[in-house]
């Protein structure tokens, strides 16, 4: 049977990451903290971020870091534990450079072991839309394939909550899900 799925995605600075780390401890279960993000020794900005994760979360938080095989994880997780999963806009990144094809592939099978994972998943994701179209064909594809990753993810979750300014909303209890699909181009005009 599957087990709840748990979206958090929000603007960059919103609080996203505490609030997935809040409600992984709320889980009562052992963690395991995914990083996707690889460490870059040639940029200080980027490790101080990545150390100051790791300084909040608790020390006995199991840590799994790159390279790391997530759809994988998500067919056989540890049992008995709670993964979170920080963040998917890196792991989107990683894969910038497969083409259309490769990355749907790879898109339905994250999606296809997310709909039968047998642990708790709590996936915190960016939400990277709000701002300008990229002016680079590269910004726009993470943009678009980001985008459409949480959508799909987003329509599978138990909980999928909003964060912003450091205040999250359950969306699953106050909001409606987006209908999906070319439903309206079977619907007369009135």
């Amino acid at each position: 049977m599957p087990c709840p799925i748990t979206l958090v995605t929000g603007p960059s600075r919103s609080g996203k990451s505490r609030w997935a780390e809040h409600l992984a401890h709320c889980s009562q279960l052992p963690v395991i903290y995914v990083a996707t993000s690889h460490p870059a020794p040639d940029d200080p900005e980027w490790q101080n971020r990545i150390r100051h994760h790791q300084q909040r979360r608790p020390a006995h938080w199991r840590t799994l870091e790159p390279p790391l095989d997530l759809v994988a994880l998500c067919h056989n997780p540890p049992p008995d534990t709670c993964l979170l999963v920080d963040s998917l806009g890196t792991w989107v990144a990683e894969f910038l450079a497969l083409n259309p094809s490769e990355w749907l592939t790879l898109e339905t099978q994250l999606l296809t072991a997310l709909k039968t994972i047998s642990t708790p998943i709590i996936l915190v994701a960016e939400e990277v839309g709000w701002g300008v179209v990229p002016a680079y064909p590269s910004g726009r594809s993470f943009r678009d394939r980001l985008g459409e990753l949480v959508q799909a993810i987003g329509a599978i979750a138990d909980q999928v909550y909003l964060v912003t300014g450091g205040w999250a909303i359950n969306l699953t209890e106050l909001g409606q899900p987006v209908p999906r699909g070319a439903f309206l181009d079977s619907v007369p005009p009135a």
